[in-house]
């Protein structure tokens, strides 16, 4: 199915009115499948969070792949392009540069604590300013702040041959093709990829590639699919070789983290 550009650039409203006394606003949205927001950028910093369904933000030459359980920060000014990879129930949290709840200028992906989410979803039910709104907006900053950053970003390359075969991975992950076989479906050898991988993602094939299927790993498991079957999906040999991949990076295996993310 073909992305589809929005009309309107981006999925949020031009006629939010963000002060230091109303530091977080939010608008909600609901999107079909494959729908593109080119890249644009804002003065404040945003939250974007899906109640359900999964999309993907790009900024640069990086990308984070967001399910339900999860969020991405995005500082003000970072110019960013979103894309929803099946129908997204969207609840963006636009954020007053002078309230932010993080240093820096890196995106952040969230867990979202099921508090966050209820504060999130009340904020949500509110169509003007009010005394409630200034109290879950206090409470959502204190929650933010205090929200676990978790490692599901997915860096891209320049080099055209060696991003045609990250961006062929994203969208086929289980893939098994070996780095010398990608070699000769994007015409450069096996060492040339070998030495742009290094020079360009900081990390060899192998590592790049696992760091990607993880990524994916969190809207299948969200979904609620079976550990077997996002093994599978992921070209994992077994459920076993997953989980203990998920394990090493994560420091639980993928049931633990999970329940835990939804206590």
């Amino acid at each position: 199915m073909p992305i589809t550009p929005r009309t309107d650039t981006h999925p949020y409203p031009s006629d939010w009115m963000l002060t230091p006394e109303r530091p977080v606003q939010l608008r909600a949205r609901d999107l079909e499948a494959d729908e593109l927001f080119i890249a644009h950028k804002h003065a404040c910093g945003q939250v974007t969070y899906a109640l359900e369904g999964v999309f993907r933000v790009t900024v640069g030459s990086d990308s984070w792949i967001v399910p339900p359980l999860r969020a991405i920060w995005i500082p003000p000014h970072v110019m960013h392009e979103v894309v929803t990879l099946e129908k997204a129930r969207l609840r963006p949290l636009r954020i007053h540069a002078d309230a932010s709840p993080f240093e820096g200028k890196d995106c952040k992906v969230l867990n979202v604590s099921p508090l966050l989410r209820e504060l999130i979803i009340a904020l949500a039910q509110l169509d003007q300013p009010c005394m409630r709104e200034s109290l879950l907006s206090s409470l959502i900053l204190d929650e933010l702040a205090q929200s676990a950053t978790l490692p599901m970003h997915i860096a891209l390359p320049n080099d055209k041959r060696l991003k045609t075969l990250c961006e062929t991975l994203i969208d086929d992950p289980a893939s098994p093709l070996t780095l010398k076989e990608w070699a000769q479906r994007v015409g450069a050898s096996e060492r040339t990829l070998m030495r742009l991988f290094e020079q360009e993602l900081g990390m060899t094939f192998g590592q790049w590639r696992q760091q990607m299927r993880l990524a994916h790993a969190a809207p299948l498991i969200a979904r609620g699919l079976p550990l077997s079957q996002v093994a599978l999906e992921l070209g994992y040999s077994s459920q076993s070789a997953f989980s203990a991949m998920f394990k090493k990076t994560f420091g639980q295996s993928p049931t633990e983290f999970f329940a835990q993310s939804q206590d």
